[in-house]
């Protein structure tokens, strides 16, 4: 097993394609109640430092994304899953 392990930008070319989609098309699934909604659907609140974005079912928090303009952090974990 350990002969397969590589370091993450071996997924590099992988992971450019993946978030280099129409965002708001892709349906989120909420950790917390288990609804299914488009991105463009999630509530969004912009007037912090970064954006939070909470389901609109049950107002659980999917999705903090925060720039200082050149890089991203993202923060995912009330999404239970992502389809792009």
């Amino acid at each position: 097993m350990q002969s397969l392990k590589l370091d993450g930008n071996a997924a590099a070319g992988l992971l450019r394609e993946v978030f280099a989609v129409e965002i708001t098309t892709a349906t989120g699934t909420c950790d917390g109640c288990s609804s299914v909604s488009a991105a463009g659907a999630f509530v969004a609140y912009t007037q912090a430092p970064g954006v939070v974005l909470r389901c609109p079912r049950c107002d659980a928090v999917l999705m903090k994304v925060v720039t200082d303009g050149e890089r991203f952090w993202l923060d995912l974990r009330g999404l239970r899953s992502l389809q792009l």
